[in-house]
């Protein structure tokens, strides 16, 4: 079944009960049991919805993996994942990262003994943090917010051979434009809250994965701790998911025209997207991924939040916002806002600088876009 067909079948049969081709809305906190034990394989709706159910079979296809678990939000997914290890371990994530994931691992999970290690995205550096007591690879390709790429298989080449698991949030890209699992990835994160429901009207997040013991794991966390999504959420998923394909296309177009802008303009210092063939990533994303996303960063030149604010004030059309991945078009300020956990001076190592800008572009009339950036830059 090819990419278009699943998004619209994937785990998706007519309801059995009345033929109803879209899944329903399993309203419901618990199910009747016929004596103790005995059920149609639901219980309470904590562990187990139908219509959530729905959705795990779908996001587990549309990622080539066996197996998927839907949470309350991405982090609740991250969360449950890196519940799985124990004091002592160790990971080695990619600095440049979700500013929100960064706060998880620090003030989260490292007060209860687990150990932190971040480098850059080359995967040699990954492979000169590895200790005795390391057990995942965290990585984001491409990264949040500026843009940079990973090269997954060579990252998981060293994983394997050092008996590590590679973790990859693969929400930037989606499953449209890059199958992380087919280049080594043991488990598949997303904030389905984005480009998944991509209509800025729910919060989710998912795993996926192959292994039997480690989904175990992982579902007795979702189970026991309950951050769960909502059978309307579950829904509402589902029926973003299905023109996620066409989306992510004129989200690309849009986003190649709209970093073609940027690069030539004279306010503009650096544009960060993998599809300009200045980019040192064109080559690794034509190789790695099918498309090239909807996401581009870029530096004002002697920019700053005062140059910034001013440049946000002026927009018309595109939103001063958190979040990304909806059908609108929404611009974020790193340093403040999705950032903002991250230190000061780390942050500057990484490139989170003050003159930074992500933006989300989205599925509108490109002409009116830059239009939009265009009065706005200048003005």
């Amino acid at each position: 079944m090819k990419f278009k067909t699943k998004v619209i079948h994937a785990g998706q049969e007519p309801d059995k009960s009345t033929g109803s081709v879209i899944p329903p809305v399993y309203l419901t906190s618990t199910y009747r049991q016929e004596e103790i034990g005995k059920h149609k394989g639901f219980e309470y709706s904590r562990t187990g919805n139908p219509t959530r159910k729905v959705l795990e079979d779908c996001l587990a296809e549309l990622e080539n993996g066996s197996l998927a678990l839907a949470f309350a939000s991405g982090m609740a997914a991250e969360h449950a994942v890196l519940s799985t290890l124990r004091p002592g371990d160790h990971v080695v994530a990619c600095g440049d990262m979700y500013g929100g994931t960064y706060r998880l691992f620090e003030e989260v999970f490292k007060p209860f003994g687990l150990e932190f290690t971040y480098v850059g995205w080359e995967a040699a550096e990954f492979k000169q943090a590895v200790k005795e007591n390391t057990q995942l690879f965290w990585i984001e390709s491409p990264t949040n917010p500026l843009i940079r790429l990973i090269d997954i298989r060579e990252v998981a080449d060293i994983a394997q051979n050092n008996g590590i698991r590679v973790v990859m949030d693969n929400t930037f890209a989606t499953p449209v434009f890059q199958q992380p699992m087919e280049l080594g990835a043991d488990l598949v994160i997303h904030s389905t809250t984005k480009y998944i429901g991509g209509h800025s009207d729910l919060i989710g997040g998912a795993v996926i994965l192959n292994d039997r013991n480690w989904y175990e794991k992982i579902k007795h966390i979702q189970n026991a701790v309950g951050a769960i999504p909502g059978p309307f959420d579950s829904w509402l998923m589902l029926r973003g998911i299905k023109t996620l394909a066409i989306r992510m296309k004129q989200h690309e177009e849009n986003a190649i025209k709209i970093a073609t802008f940027l690069k030539d303009h004279p306010v503009v210092a650096e544009v960060y997207f993998p599809g300009l063939e200045s980019s040192p990533y064109y080559e690794l994303a034509c190789r790695q991924m099918a498309g090239f996303g909807g996401m581009v960063s870029f530096k004002l030149k002697n920019g700053n939040s005062e140059t910034a604010n001013r440049f946000f004030r002026k927009l018309k059309i595109i939103a001063l916002a958190e979040s990304l991945g909806g059908v609108e078009s929404l611009i974020n300020y790193p340093a403040v806002m999705t950032h903002g956990s991250i230190p000061e001076k780390q942050r500057a190592v990484i490139g989170i600088t003050n003159d930074l800008i992500r933006f989300s572009v989205g599925i509108e009339d490109a002409g009116d876009l830059i239009e939009d950036l265009s009065t706005a830059l200048i003005g």
